[in-house]
């Protein structure tokens, strides 16, 4: 094993992956930076690391959102995430509210071995933060999709000197939704994301936004109800509601078929 890393920091961005809830904040894909720091533990102690660790991105939360390290502004919770131990939350507030910022944490003995590190030498810590979540609330970005659209009037908002001139996105008018309801026995294993994943495999991004309107229990059958509305509206142009009912349509004959589920 090397007896210490050659490049002790680095940041790497990439995209990101992952079946979510679907609405204005979420979406499947979405872009994180990362960034690691590392340090000779023959010389820095692992309390040594944390308070680095908590130090350094108070400073880059400070930056971001133009606001003092402190008590009132910032705090830190403890978390779990898989490759750092102990784990923490960066939490800021900020426009009356308190946000969460980023996870991050001492890097994980085995995420290091796996580098070809040796723990007993080196140590260090980790961060990530999503990049549409953060800049949804520094230009007040009200719709995440926005980031993946061909419309102009969003994209000629911003330029390289959008962040420090701080600019505000300035919404445009929205075109009408279109709202559908899918009411539903369900089984004991269905997952609310099997039917988000359905549902965007064919809306896409037409659909804005799926919620839970409604669950119960049948007292004297005890099968299990939820309904969703979904919310579907382009971001371009009017939706009709003979092409939502073409996929609608769709959409429930497949969680019949695929997910076991009895439509009301």
């Amino acid at each position: 094993m090397a007896e210490y890393a050659k490049v002790t920091s680095f940041l790497c961005a990439g995209d990101v992956y992952r079946r979510d809830e679907i609405d204005a904040s979420h979406y499947p894909v979405f872009h994180q930076c990362e960034g690691v720091r590392l340090f000779d533990a023959t010389k820095v102690s692992v309390d040594e690391v944390k308070e680095d660790l908590k130090k350094t991105l108070e400073g880059l939360a400070a930056h971001l959102f133009n606001i003092r390290v402190g008590e009132k502004s910032m705090r830190w919770r403890d978390d779990f995430f898989p490759f750092t131990e102990p784990s923490y939350e960066l939490d800021i507030f900020y426009e009356d509210d308190w946000l969460e910022v980023l996870g991050c944490g001492v890097i994980h003995h085995e995420v290091l071995q796996n580098a070809g590190l040796d723990p007993a030498k080196v140590h260090g810590w980790a961060f990530g933060i999503g990049l549409e979540r953060i800049a949804m609330v520094l230009f007040g970005i009200n719709d995440i999709r926005l980031f993946w659209s061909d419309d102009k009037r969003f994209s000629k908002q911003f330029d390289e000197t959008a962040f420090a001139s701080k600019v505000k996105f300035k919404p445009f008018s929205k075109y009408p939704p279109v709202k559908k309801d899918i009411s539903m026995w369900i089984p004991d294993d269905f997952v609310d994301n099997d039917l988000f994943e359905m549902i965007r495999d064919e809306g896409g991004d037409q659909v804005e936004k799926v919620d839970l309107i409604d669950e119960f229990t049948n007292k004297k059958t005890g099968k299990k109800s939820k309904a969703f509305r979904v919310i579907w509206r382009d971001m371009s142009r009017t939706l009709t509601n003979e092409e939502v009912n073409a996929k609608h349509e769709i959409v429930l004959s497949r969680i019949v078929d695929e997910l076991s589920v009895e439509l009301r």
